[in-house]
């Protein structure tokens, strides 16, 4: 029997520490010790007491410790953000980098992804879905024995074997220590003194050793001398003598803190985090101008104001894929968002935010066509959070349906590009419950209606796909909309090509081509129908005209810089050129469509590129490596569901691998690759095609495929 041999790839998603943790090491080790006896420990304490900070810390031990006990990588899932309990599981499995494109629940794609898996999976910031967190926990933890949960929150989840640590204020030598380090980060010539000594002890005291409420006087340190500090914050607790009784002293010294910081703000400060606080996660800095400058804020001062928040640790700066962004923790935020309520400007605000992420939206489908796929890639990532919160409030605006409809319509290169096809779906058929839209938005909903009917094409639900190209075609018809019939048309198309009805299919898309030109429409779906029609093609035996086609796209997507839709035609090429003995040529076009899919998350694409190279990688005499490909291929197929819909067109290359293959190697031999190829992330596999493989040669070399071959065994 083959070891199983080790899982290459990311060992998890854990963000890069900042500044080190202070005066928790004594809680940093009993963390250690709950995690090696309880597999769900939850560390509790109010906000701003350091949870998550603890939490993550752990979690940075746990993945820098053995690979034995953690061998599948530790994983964070920040909830904070998340308030529809729909989104909850698409969030844990988007932290564990899992895509699906399938109609199954997300929750059985998790728990199928964990079942056979030892990982620690850490979750900070769930008290908003508490009920529905405890629940999701508590499944996964029946059906995964190799599943450890760490959490941080306010309250524990309540689940049966749960282990809690509730987590406690610094002691006073804890909380100087703690104080004296971020003052000393924040100016280099801070030093505690003995003159300054007693001061910096009382402020201590006087914070509870809260260790946010402490790094907020660290930074008003900069400006100003222990005493004087002081002196103001005894001038605030003194407001407070008269506020709710039986209030927890720690409570009050937190809110203490955050609203001594806001009174030390100036206006616009104090302005500008109100306004903030309708951002959900991270925020770059023209949103921020965007959305919360106004004639009391003018748009050149928002970037100083920033600054200045930033300075005061009311913001935190991340460095992301996307470039910088600002984060406002939660508790601080949700300070600002109640005093954004009382100045009675909440709802305009979100307005205004909704509206600058239907603008973000609308730019990044027009720049999906150009050489900046992979930056509309990012940013659309890092600004998930913020588009999930504009879908949220065009959906609390019943009077403007067509909003979220054009919204979650437009973002279908995200859906359907990026490998989000269910949050993509949930999103279009909520817009679209909304009902009816005025005649002049008309455009919107069947906009929306054809991308539900593409997402549904993918997922392989012809019913929901028929059903709603259907009515989009219909009403783009009633209404006299060309572009949005040639869509629906064009995804009729696509859905009788992946159900084997190749004639059927080659009119449709031709059709769907014709009525394009004549509109004048020119973008990647375009370029994709093109290549769709040249499948259609090749199944039916005219390689020659799919070939003529495909290098018809290639040519507009280099001259346009863009690189999705030139992976599939680079797809169809590879099969032409192992049709006509080519394999050095297939396995360069191959490689680079593998790398492209993978950029891109789309599992279709990979999956058929994988399986074509294992192809070719058995032509050139290299058996083994091609099972181990095959192997690959094999978990990718969980996501993408019923092997490509059941299609014995699009089949025919891994069955004819696996024939090859296994007549080479034996059934035994071949198993035991394939196994191997079974441990392979996605990111391993790259870069193994990358290399060429892994394993060349070992066995003999047998022929190319014949030129010509009948329909359904070649494309």
């Amino acid at each position: 029997m083959r070891q199983r041999p080790p899982r290459r790839g990311p060992s998890g998603n854990l963000p890069s520490e900042l500044s080190a943790l202070v005066g928790r090491g004594g809680e940093l080790a009993g963390l250690d010790r709950l995690l090696e006896s309880s597999r769900l420990v939850t560390v509790t304490g109010v906000g701003g007491v350091g949870t998550s900070r603890l939490v993550l810390a752990a979690a940075r031990a746990a993945a820098a410790g053995t690979q034995e006990r953690y061998s599948d990588g530790v994983w964070l899932a920040g909830l904070s953000s998340v308030r529809d309990p729909a989104l909850l599981e698409l969030t844990l499995a988007e932290a564990l980098g899992l895509t699906d494109h399938t109609t199954r629940p997300p929750r059985a794609v998790l728990a199928g992804h964990l079942a056979g898996r030892r990982l620690l999976l850490v979750l900070d910031g769930f008290e908003q879905l508490v009920e529905e967190t405890a629940e999701l926990v508590r499944e996964l933890l029946l059906g995964s024995p190799g599943l450890r949960v760490l959490a941080a929150g306010r309250r524990p989840l309540g689940v049966d074997g749960e282990s809690v640590l509730p987590l406690a204020p610094l002691d006073p030598p804890r909380a100087l220590e703690l104080l004296t380090a971020r003052a000393a980060a924040a100016d280099p010539a801070f030093a505690v003194t003995e003159a300054n000594r007693p001061a910096l002890t009382e402020l201590c005291a006087r914070l509870d050793g809260i260790p946010l409420a402490l790094e907020l006087a660290a930074g008003r340190l900069r400006a100003l001398s222990p005493e004087q500090v002081l002196a103001r914050l005894e001038d605030r607790f003194a407001l407070l003598t008269g506020g709710t009784r039986g209030a927890l002293p720690r409570h009050r010294a937190l809110r203490t803190a955050i609203g001594w910081s806001h009174e030390l703000c100036t206006a616009g400060e104090r302005l500008l985090w109100a306004r903030l606080s309708v951002f959900a996660g991270r925020f770059d800095l023209e949103a921020a101008e965007y959305v919360c400058a106004g004639p009391d804020l003018p748009v050149d001062r928002v970037a100083d104001l920033v600054g200045e928040l930033l300075a005061q640790s009311l913001l935190t700066r991340e460095d992301t894929p996307a470039g910088v962004r600002y984060r406002m923790l939660e508790t601080v935020r949700v300070y600002g968002a109640g005093w954004l309520e009382s100045l009675g400007d909440a709802a305009r605000l979100r307005r205004r935010h909704r509206d600058w992420y239907v603008g973000l939206a609308t730019w990044c489908e027009l720049d999906w066509f150009s050489p900046r796929q992979a930056e509309v890639a990012a940013l659309v990532e890092a600004e998930l959070a913020n588009l999930r919160l504009a879908l949220e409030c065009c959906l609390d605006e019943p009077e403007e349906p067509h909003l979220g409809q054009y919204l979650a319509g437009t973002l279908w290169f995200y859906w359907a590009g990026c490998g989000r096809l269910t949050e993509g779906r949930h999103w279009l058929e909520r817009t679209l419950e909304c009902g009816a839209v005025e005649e002049e938005y008309e455009g919107s909903r069947l906009k929306a209606l054809w991308v539900l009917g593409y997402v549904a094409v993918l997922q392989g639900d012809s019913v929901a796909s028929m059903g709603a190209l259907h009515e989009c075609r219909d009403g783009a018809e009633r209404t006299g909309n060309r572009v949005a019939a040639a869509y629906a048309v064009h995804r009729m198309g696509c859905l009788a090509l992946v159900s084997d009805d190749m004639v059927r299919a080659g009119e449709l898309l031709g059709t769907a081509l014709e009525r394009y030109r004549e509109t004048g429409e020119l973008n990647s779906n375009v370029l994709m129908c093109q290549v769709e029609l040249a499948m259609a093609l090749a199944f039916q035996g005219n390689l020659a005209g799919a070939v003529t086609l495909c290098e018809e796209v290639r040519e507009v997507c280099e001259e346009r810089g863009e690189r999705w839709t030139k992976a599939y035609a680079l797809y169809v090429l590879a099969y032409a050129a192992l049709d006509d003995g080519d394999t050095a040529g297939a396995r360069r076009l191959l490689t680079e469509c593998v790398a492209v899919n993978h950029t891109f998350r789309d599992l279709v694409g990979l999956v058929l590129a994988v399986e074509l190279l294992a192809l070719v990688t058995v032509a050139e005499g290299a058996a083994a490596e091609a099972a181990v490909l095959q192997g690959a291929a094999e978990p990718m197929w969980e996501g993408v569901g019923l092997r490509l819909f059941g299609s014995g067109y699009f089949n025919a290359p891994r069955l004819m691998c696996r024939e090859r293959a296994g007549e080479l190697l034996g059934a035994e031999r071949y198993a035991a690759y394939a196994a191997e190829g079974r441990q392979l992330t996605p990111a391993a596999l790259v870069l193994r095609t990358e290399a060429g493989g892994a394993r060349r040669a070992g066995t003999r070399k047998p022929a190319a495929p014949r030129r010509g071959r009948r329909a359904g065994t070649s494309l």
